[in-house]
């Protein structure tokens, strides 16, 4: 089978390209494009995130010793509490989620009954708010797959990591954040969490264009279709997107 990664990957700092390697055997993307920032630009020590990982050549981009800091936020995860009921209800309702988003949390009662069993520890789920600059603008969930039946027979995926994502806050919808900011999150929440997970898995809607270019950037392979019954009666068609973590994120 040949490797369907990019066999190159270039770093760059301000729209200049300053580094490029090609993976080397068992080597992951990110690994090869903090080599090439380290090695080739003599940049130690930098974090790198990815600006396009669909095409041959990875593009993948690092702050410079320049760089004014204050120009992206700050991106932290913390657990869901029952405090944080109110933000999901209000992010669930917001017109660019609630086209995407099941009726999971239409009031309190609702996200109690679907998110309580979680926060409680009785359902293995994972539960997150995204913080942007400190401030909560976002929720997120991962599990795996195994874990709910119906949906491993779904997806075709029982040993996969599945997860879940939605920005609330609609002003920082549009910004350019997603790419980094899901990133941060597999990379620091979620491989940690289950390192026996060889693979990532999400499933936007098919019509969700902006969320399957996310993950098209990411590094994931769009794979099959399939009919998911939504909580409110209706099926939507969604893409099985996998991230080999192994040669992705290593």
């Amino acid at each position: 089978m040949t490797d369907p990664r990019p066999r190159t990957c270039t770093v760059v700092v301000q729209g200049r390209r300053v580094g490029r390697s090609t993976p080397r055997p068992g080597e992951s993307l990110r690994a090869a494009a903090e080599r090439a920032v380290a090695d080739v630009a003599g940049l130690r020590g930098r974090v790198v995130w990815p600006l396009d990982l669909s095409r041959r050549e990875a593009l993948f981009e690092c702050e410079s010793p320049e760089r004014d800091v204050a120009a992206w936020p700050s991106i932290a995860f913390r657990p869901l509490t029952r405090a944080d009921f109110r933000d999901v209800v209000a992010w669930q309702a917001q017109p660019h989620v609630a086209r995407w988003w099941g009726e999971e949390a239409t009031g309190r009662q609702t996200a109690e009954a679907h998110y309580g069993p979680a926060i409680d520890g009785d359902d293995p789920a994972r539960l997150w708010v995204l913080e942007l600059n400190g401030r909560s603008v976002g929720f997120l969930q991962d599990y795996r797959i195994g874990d709910h039946p119906a949906y491993a027979l779904l997806t075709a995926r029982p040993d996969a990591v599945g997860f879940d994502y939605l920005v609330g806050d609609p002003g920082w919808v549009g910004r350019g954040v997603g790419t980094r900011m899901l990133w941060v999150y597999l990379r620091d929440v979620v491989v940690p969490g289950y390192p026996e997970a060889s693979e990532l898995f999400a499933a936007p809607d098919h019509r969700n264009l902006a969320s399957l270019r996310v993950l098209d950037k990411l590094g994931f392979t769009r794979g099959l279709w399939f009919d998911e019954p939504q909580s409110d009666g209706r099926v939507d068609t969604v893409v099985g997107c996998t991230l080999d973590v192994a040669a992705v994120l290593g």
